[in-house]
């Protein structure tokens, strides 16, 4: 496989894991992570100068480490890596994927109990021997037997976000090749699931073998599962498993329809068919008899139009009223990315972002943005580094300044907010006096999260009740295929924000997608809007808000459902502030 700087950013960050375990001094890891950071992001031709040995030229490379890196890209192997990598056992990095394991804690626990994989964890959990170490007690060997659960519960499971860049980069190999007519993603993924099991494309073709045969060779291909004429499988290195179906061009939109799914939603398809004397499949209309008329279809379009329904876009294919919302021409026009003209909930290196605030704002204007709110974490979360409000204040001042002096035109502004800890009793991090001198603040919960179902309910709805709150954070806390949702009642918080004028936030880290898109079209209904955050923690996260856009889509929302697609003179409206 062709290496990427992905790859070598991957292998970096294993070795700082790998030194962590080691106990090797701090500046020795950072040096890793950081090597990491700049194979990732350089603007630079990072690949081509380290093919050349030529990546002295980028700053915070030393000596050692661009000969490692170098000798990774040039031979696709670092002998320094493989060797440091067999000191540890195969399976000991498997635990680093189970929630509330760091690696201090897996040190120890591989020091003291010779634990090197998930499931010798899971048994020294069981006999106990776990709760007697230092620093770990019966409330942790819960918590890690829960996330072992998870973990083996989601084993075939991949996050959205996870797969995006290995999808679309499949899809423009098969739409590269001449024998490709027409080609799409289809399945879960072009329904905009936030959890998958595999990607599936379809391609129209005349040659469909020769082009089975390209899809299995094409670089990323870990190992082949199946080549035949129309149908071919593969498996890429993380185990996520790739269908190709070739069909003819005829067959294209019946395929693309049958395969994009749901399961539900084709079933009230057949049954809409039957009713006009058709049967309807991944091929084809076809007639109960030869008499029957039966209609042209060239696109996906043309099958909904002759069952009488508008077009329904795939993320809402779910047979959750679509159907009838076809039926009645009531489908709404879906939020697109380009509507999005800012956005509010991101973090800088005052608390535990790896960007300062002039970087992320450059970032966000690189990206067309009108705004971009900041919303560091409160002080109770001590461990992201959470801003005491002197510290605040003073990160106030610094955006009015920088609003004052860049040359902006008017045309982007820096909001002053704060991601505020809902405390446990509903009450906030900062009080009244703090917040009401931030432009918006996000209330959310970090802590605390074993409340009853009704205790947590009270807890939010009563910091949504706060005249200084306006909008809510991660609803859920969920962390998907890691950590699962505290107890909370989303139905009263719905009709909460709906009386409070509170809105919710869609936080599109793909590890969150938190609110879930089934709850989104009844907040529409009741009026609730949305805002639409990546919760970035460095600039290139601010790129989650395409994730953000396609759950919101999956959710029924449209451009007026969403607050951050105001401008940014109706958005300093809406919030009641003046010039920076």
């Amino acid at each position: 496989m062709k290496m990427r700087r992905e790859d070598v950013a991957e292998v970096l960050e294993e070795i700082a894991l790998l030194l962590e375990l080691k106990g090797e001094n701090v500046f020795k890891t950072r040096a890793y992570r950081s090597g990491a950071e700049v194979a990732l992001h350089s603007e630079e031709d990072f690949m081509g100068l380290a093919m050349e040995g030529r990546l002295g030229e980028l700053k915070g490379f030393g000596k050692a480490l661009r000969e490692k890196v170098s000798e990774l890209v040039q031979t696709g192997r670092m002998t320094y890596y493989e060797d440091l990598k067999g000191e540890f056992p195969e399976g000991l990095f498997d635990l680093f994927d189970l929630s509330g394991l760091g690696p201090k804690k897996i040190k120890a626990l591989y020091d003291k109990l010779g634990v090197d994989s998930v499931e010798a964890l899971k048994d020294v959990c069981v006999s106990g021997k776990v709760a007697e170490l230092s620093g770990f007690g019966e409330k942790t060997v819960v918590k890690i037997m829960e996330a072992i659960e998870m973990k083996e519960k989601f084993a075939s499971h991949f996050r959205l976000g996870s797969v995006a860049v290995m999808a679309e980069t499949l899809l423009e190999a098969v739409r590269e090749h001449p024998a490709t007519l027409r080609c799409a993603h289809a399945g879960s993924y072009r329904r905009s699931k936030e959890v998958l099991h595999d990607i599936d494309l379809l391609v129209a073709t005349d040659n469909p073998a020769e082009l089975t045969e390209y899809f299995t060779k094409l670089p990323e291909v870990s190992s082949v599962i199946v080549c035949g004429d129309t149908k071919a499988t593969i498996r890429l290195d993380n185990g996520l498993q790739c269908d190709l179906r070739a069909v003819s061009n005829a067959a294209y939109p019946f395929a693309l329809q049958y395969f994009s799914g749901s399961k539900e939603h084709n079933v009230e398809l057949r049954r809409r068919a039957k009713q006009r004397g058709w049967s309807l499949n991944e091929y084809d209309f076809r007639g109960d008899d030869e008499t029957v008329e039966l209609p042209e279809v060239n696109d996906e379009a043309d099958i909904y139009r002759a069952l009488g329904l508008d077009f329904i876009p795939p993320e809402l294919r779910e047979n959750r009223g679509e159907i009838e919302a076809a039926e009645r021409g009531e489908i709404p026009r879906l939020i697109e990315l380009e509507q999005l003209r800012g956005t509010f909930h991101n973090h800088t290196t005052a608390s535990d972002g790896r960007n300062s605030l002039a970087e992320m704002a450059e970032a966000a204007v690189d990206l067309g943005l009108e705004y971009l709110g900041i919303a560091d974490h409160s002080k109770s979360s001590f461990q992201a580094n959470g801003l005491y409000a002197d510290r605040l204040l003073r990160q106030v001042e610094e955006i009015r300044v920088l609003n004052g002096n860049e040359c902006w035109d008017g045309k982007f502004r820096i909001l002053a907010g704060s991601e505020v800890d809902i405390l446990k009793d509903g009450s906030l991090d900062y009080p009244d006096d703090v917040l009401r001198q931030l432009d918006y603040c996000v209330a959310s919960v970090h802590n605390a999260f074993t409340l009853s179902e009704d205790d947590m309910t009270a807890r939010i709805i009563r910091a949504m009740e706060n005249e200084y709150v306006t909008m809510l954070g991660h609803l859920t806390g969920r962390l998907l295929l890691k950590r699962n949702a505290y107890a909370v009642n989303v139905d009263k918080i719905i009709d909460c924000a709906a009386a409070t004028g509170t809105v919710i936030e869609l936080n599109c880290n793909p590890m969150r997608l938190d609110m879930d898109w089934r709850y989104w079209k009844k907040a529409r209904e009741k009026g609730v809007r949305c805002s639409i955050n990546p919760d970035a923690h460095r600039v290139e996260q601010l790129q989650y808000l395409s994730y953000g856009v396609r759950l919101a889509r999956k959710g029924w929302l449209t451009k007026d459902d969403v607050v951050n697609t105001m401008g940014l003179g109706d958005v300093e409206r809406w919030l009641g502030i003046g010039d920076g």
